[in-house]
């Protein structure tokens, strides 16, 4: 990325943008606005001058609100990208990649069901519904963009399972979602522990293999949901 690289905010007043101190700061009249979505595109305009990067924070996510670049720079890399797709051997290397991301995605996917197979560790009378629940949570949190602990890999494969095990039963199994909570300092940290608590005592029912009262389970009512036709194990 050039060092004129630059990252900004938003800014309530049409071509401005909100600087690194914060203040109010005009966007140059021969500039343009390259939309987000085209990521070759972005990165070369990033790595070939300077650039506004619009950045909005929104908690702890971070959303691109576009490109601020000179208009004929843009021009001139869109008709080089543009150009370059013409050319066959493009498409192939496209389609390989595609397809090595694929076979990647599918590789992490097994992976991480195992490990959250692993992680369940019920008792093999209830190993269906391991399966089952595993297949459900690997479904919803493994996809690229999903923005679940699964995408990240700052922790082990492990930790991931184990928390996107606990988030899915947090959002399922209990009234979390409905939930009017304090905005309180450390509050909603704490209603979490306090849920991730009750998840793993229903978790534990199953790991012993003792009786399980299936009409007042919430797991099973969960799943039931999810799968309304399907025998849940």
């Amino acid at each position: 990325m050039s060092p004129l690289a630059r990252e900004v905010r938003p800014a309530p007043l049409p071509r401005h943008v909100l600087n690194e101190r914060g203040a109010l700061e005009r966007v140059p009249d021969d500039w343009d606005l390259l939309p987000p979505g085209d990521a070759a595109l972005s990165r070369r305009i990033k790595a070939d001058g300077p650039t506004l990067t619009m950045i909005e924070l929104k908690g702890r996510k971070r959303f691109s609100r576009g490109i601020w670049a000179p208009a004929a720079r843009i021009e001139a890399l869109r008709a080089a990208r543009d150009l370059e797709q013409q050319d066959p051997a493009y498409q192939q290397r496209l389609d390989a990649s595609r397809h090595r991301r694929a076979v990647a995605e599918d590789v992490y996917a097994g992976d991480f069901e195992a490990a959250v197979i692993a992680f369940l560790n019920f008792h093999p009378e209830h190993a269906h519904l391991a399966r089952t629940l595993a297949g459900l949570i690997t479904a919803h949190a493994t996809p690229v963009g999903s923005g679940t602990v699964a995408r990240t890999r700052r922790i082990p494969l492990e930790e991931r399972a184990r928390a996107a095990v606990i988030a899915w039963l947090r959002h399922q199994t209990t009234g979390y979602d409905q939930m009017n909570i304090p905005r309180e300092k450390g509050r909603r940290r704490e209603v979490r522990r306090m849920l991730a608590q009750r998840s793993s005592q229903l978790l534990g029912k199953y790991r012993t293999g003792g009786p399980i009262d299936r009409r007042a389970c919430p797991l099973q009512a969960a799943l039931a949901t999810w799968l309304p036709t399907r025998t849940i194990g």
